[in-house]
């Protein structure tokens, strides 16, 4: 027979603990789930957003189109202001005085004006400049272009986006860049390292803890911002697309959820790639984020055998010198 519990001693008291009840959060949590059942039904019932017209023209040809472009826009223009957000970064840290002011000046003048604005000068590009060279200032040249052949509509949003966003990109990067220790980057110069196989191989892995999550707000960021293209002007964007299709038909509500509903769908994915990033290049920072199912069978004996490997060794020798269970 198994015993029953414990009796306690004599003269103690056993004390009956009562959880603590949070009445209050489950007054908060029906609250909000009302509230929400009422904003889905008022979105659900009312006939003005149309949406047969929404599933009617979700996957229409032209919205499709204007996904692919918006896409491509988004991925392109990131990837060139990172690699010009990382150039004018390392610029603001050189010992240069040149480069640091260059570096200063494209970050003030980028950040301080509309994107719209600069769009629209992109868009206008070909007729304040019609031809472009390369030469010597007030010298000869030795190679020009028409810029109507080169910055077409795509082109110009491209590079439009890319450089206004490359001035946020390199305050992001340059902190990243300040968080990692400083003495790591002596002793690789210590050890006869260079200073480009010290960024890329010691320093920018290190930051990207601290570069990752503000770039991916500022990608979603960018998804959002080529709605702007329009300026350049660019008309085959997702938001031209949609809104093209509304005025058509005369119902631009829908077409507007439609828009919606692909920036929706395509941000979660973006934050879902953001969520893997930060927690791979969290490694060894914070021990939660790697914490997963154990396998089968592994758990309880591997955290025996890893508690025992971290458990200090006890000490079998006295003050004395003597084996601590005597000479025996």
């Amino acid at each position: 027979m198994s015993a029953g519990p414990a009796e306690p001693p004599a003269g103690v008291r056993r004390i009956h603990a009562v959880p603590v009840r949070y009445p209050g959060r489950w007054v908060s949590a029906v609250v909000v789930l009302v509230l929400a059942a009422m904003a889905v039904h008022a979105l659900l019932t009312n006939p003005k957003f149309a949406w047969p017209t929404v599933g009617q023209y979700l996957f229409a040809t032209p919205v499709l189109r204007g996904v692919g472009w918006t896409l491509a826009l988004t991925v392109g223009s990131m990837a060139i202001a990172v690699v010009l957000a990382i150039t004018l970064a390392v610029m603001r840290d050189s010992t240069n005085p040149v480069l640091r002011a260059v570096a200063w000046f494209y970050i003030w003048f980028f950040r301080g004006t509309p994107i719209f604005t600069q769009l629209v000068f992109w868009g206008l590009i070909s007729v304040l400049y019609p031809r472009l060279s390369l030469g010597i200032p007030f010298g000869p040249e030795f190679w020009s272009f028409s810029t109507k052949d080169v910055f077409t509509a795509a082109v110009a949003a491209l590079i439009g986006l890319a450089l206004n966003e490359a001035a946020y990109l390199a305050e992001i990067v340059r902190a990243g860049l300040e968080s990692v220790d400083r003495g790591q980057q002596e002793a690789a110069k210590a050890l006869g390292m260079k200073d480009g196989p010290i960024l890329r191989r010691i320093v920018l892995p290190q930051a990207m803890r601290v570069i990752v999550p503000p770039t991916g707000n500022e990608t979603i960021s960018m998804l959002k911002t080529t709605s702007l293209v329009l300026a350049v002007p660019f008309t085959l964007d997702l938001q031209f697309a949609t809104n093209a299709i509304g005025n058509r038909i005369f119902q631009p509500v829908p077409l507007l959820l439609v828009a919606a509903l692909w920036y929706l769908a395509i941000t979660s994915v973006l934050m879902v790639g953001q969520h893997y990033l930060e927690r791979y290049y969290g490694r060894g920072f914070d021990p939660t984020r790697n914490a997963g199912p154990q396998r089968s069978g592994r758990g309880p004996r591997q955290a025996a055998i890893n508690a025992a490997r971290t458990t200090p060794e006890i000490s079998t020798v006295d003050d004395m010198g003597r084996p601590a269970g005597g000479w025996g």
